[in-house]
């Protein structure tokens, strides 16, 4: 088996492929390391056939559906995943072929409603079911503490314990484990007791991941989220510097005009001098009453310079060619300490 495991921050991915026909899955791929995935894949002679996620994510982006849109290939999850655009729902006890391997299914309940585990040969994957000195949390949607232990305790942890276990999240950058250290030395596996593990697991008080609501919001719905959406902005538009504006400004170029996307407030209350005010939400619908001139160089300014990528691309969308972003915002510019108007725009 042809093995590797990416990490990026405290989640985990794995790339796994079976060597003698170079077909390969990639289990809880994150949104911000395709490219790495298909690197990787293509180092190894791999061809990536199947994606799946252990569970639905809710403090991450799943790249699920972006990967299988990419390479025409399914999405595989527990067939009690809430997640619409599942191709392939997988059951208890059942197996997936990859070539000559197989990965086995284990339905472990607890951290959400559909976790799962996968066995392939000596290797555990537990996504979100048991971590390293952990178990996930059991305090998201979904989340049930009396369905943990009993797939803890009544499933996972009656398997072969030589078994390696590789979790969707490390956040001491540990590569692995294995099933019989967990269960000497994992804190949490020493509430052996059903109410005192449940207890325990109801009172750890932790904080809610930074992404929850836009993390759930897109990997049930195969959204985009917003990373995505300015990235792929980015990728359709070119920036100019503060210092250039800057001259440009001094220097009255009358080719460049400077579109303050902004809410009214924020414009009245200052301004790139010569600035003309369209709030990003108005831009589609007043586009064409406020800018008849579609040749024109225009660049977008906003506060911190990410809603302005995404007027700049919108601008080129619909036909202005030359719609260009301020690299910056607003703030930085004040704080270089350039110059400023003060005056609300014309009704």
């Amino acid at each position: 088996m042809i093995f590797e495991r990416v990490a990026t921050g405290g989640c985990r991915s794995y790339l796994i492929g079976c060597e003698d026909t170079c077909a390969a899955a990639l289990i809880d791929p994150e949104s911000s390391l395709i490219d790495r995935y298909l690197a990787l894949a293509n180092h190894h002679g791999l061809r990536i056939r199947q994606l799946i996620d252990t569970h639905t994510h809710a403090d991450h982006f799943s790249a699920a559906r972006q990967l299988a849109a990419r390479l025409d290939i399914p999405v595989l999850m527990h067939q009690a995943s809430p997640e619409r655009f599942v191709d392939m729902r997988l059951g208890d006890g059942e197996s997936i072929a990859l070539g000559k391997l197989r990965l086995n299914v284990m339905h472990t309940p607890g951290h959400t409603r559909d976790s799962m585990c996968l066995q392939v040969e000596n290797r555990l994957f537990t996504g979100d079911t048991l971590l390293i000195g952990g178990t996930g949390r059991t305090d998201l949607p979904t989340g049930d503490p009396r369905a943990l232990y009993d797939s803890l305790f009544n499933r996972l942890l009656r398997l072969d314990p030589a078994l390696e276990v590789y979790p969707a999240h490390e956040y001491k950058n540990r590569d692995h484990t294995t099933l019989g250290q967990e269960i000497r030395q994992n804190p949490r596996l020493q509430k052996r007791d059903l109410g005192e593990f449940v207890e325990m697991m109801r009172n750890l008080n932790l904080s809610m991941p930074t992404h929850l609501t836009e993390a759930l919001r897109t990997n049930l719905s195969g959204g985009k989220p917003i990373a995505q959406l300015l990235s792929e902005a980015t990728a359709l538009v070119s920036f100019m510097s503060l210092d250039e504006l800057k001259a440009r400004v001094d220097s009255h170029d009358a080719e460049l005009l400077v579109l303050d996307v902004r809410e009214r407030d924020a414009y009245a209350a200052g301004h790139i001098p010569g600035a003309r005010h369209l709030p990003r939400g108005q831009l589609e619908l007043r586009v064409n009453e406020a800018l008849p001139d579609p040749t024109l160089r225009i660049l977008t300014v906003c506060e911190f310079g990410r809603v302005s990528i995404l007027a700049a691309a919108t601008l080129r969308q619909i036909g202005f060619q030359r719609a260009i972003a301020l690299d910056g915002g607003m703030k930085a510019w004040r704080e270089a300490g350039h110059p400023l108007e003060s005056s609300a725009p014309p009704q």
